[in-house]
């Protein structure tokens, strides 16, 4: 231990705006619980690069008793932080990468137009509008290849949709149904809605049923 220049952050000064973090070359310090902090003394060569970059006036220069500062330590740090960087932009970018699944426009089922194009021979996805923010999943694992029609049983005109519904199913030659709920109560009266109306649309169409609990999990 020597007597040396550091750098001292005034916390209550600090606003966390990390403003004399580029002006670090050593990386010696870093935003930590919202506050900048210096990270070890042996990063910190005492030269006051970041003075006057601090617009709170948080950041001064002072001498006390610290490690020596160590030049290679410092780099061998650098690089592990831009290590450490480069893999969670890459992450970012990966995810970035997926994209939505949906086919057709509207999706809204009251929107959707019972001769739509789109519904000819289709797969049909009849999903709960609780759904798609419940279950992360819900493009990559439901609707690859299908097209996806939203409602709630609850809230809106059940009778509408049932109509609409039995519209599509006699018009739009529907290879499959699927419906998805939520767990709740109220939320079941979807699937039988749907059945009823391909009742009274005197087709014969495979109907499955999936269940989305209140947790996000599938339950089928």
């Amino acid at each position: 231990m020597v007597i040396r220049n550091v750098v001292k952050i005034d916390e209550k000064k600090c606003n966390g705006c990390g403003l004399c973090i580029p002006a670090c070359a050593e990386g010696a310090i870093k935003i930590i619980d919202g506050k900048a902090r210096l990270v070890k003394d042996i990063y910190c060569d005492g030269l006051g690069a970041c003075l006057g970059k601090c617009p709170q006036g948080a950041i001064t220069i002072i001498q006390r008793e610290a490690e020596e500062f160590d030049e290679k330590a410092a780099e061998e740090y650098i690089k592990t932080s831009r290590a450490a960087a480069a893999d969670y932009n890459t992450l970012g970018k990966q995810t970035e990468k997926r994209q939505s699944r949906i086919s057709n426009w509207p999706y809204q089922l009251k929107l959707m137009p019972p001769n739509a194009p789109f519904l000819k021979n289709a797969d049909l996805l009849i999903a709960a509008d609780c759904v798609p923010f419940a279950y992360a999943d819900f493009h990559e694992d439901m609707l690859k290849n299908r097209v996806l029609a939203i409602g709630c049983p609850k809230l809106d005109d059940a009778t509408l949709y049932m109509n609409k519904l039995a519209q599509m199913f006699r018009l739009s030659d529907i290879k499959s149904v699927t419906v998805v709920n939520m767990e709740v109560p109220c939320c079941f009266g979807l699937n039988r809605l749907v059945q009823e109306a391909i009742e009274l649309s005197g087709k014969k169409i495979p109907l499955r049923q999936e269940t989305i609990s209140i947790k996000g999990e599938k339950r089928s």
